[in-house]
């Protein structure tokens, strides 16, 4: 098994909009997600701004691809 890890942003520049993304789901889901240190979050809080960062992606994907159609 190897020791990679997959948790990286395979575009360095985009990380920053990636964490603003994450930042604005854990605002619309109402999880006082911050900056810094989170280990006071519940793992469902984590998983539900995770799952829902998820979700909104594939919608967004979805109408790009109807758009070109």
């Amino acid at each position: 098994m190897s020791n990679t890890s997959s948790n990286r942003t395979n575009v360095p520049e985009a990380k920053s909009a990636m964490n603003r993304f994450k930042m604005e789901v854990a605002n619309e889901l109402g999880v006082p997600l911050t900056d810094g240190y989170n280990g006071n979050l519940t793992s469902a809080q984590n998983g539900s701004v995770g799952g829902y960062m998820v979700k909104k992606m594939i919608e967004a994907q979805e109408r790009q691809m109807a758009q070109q159609q």
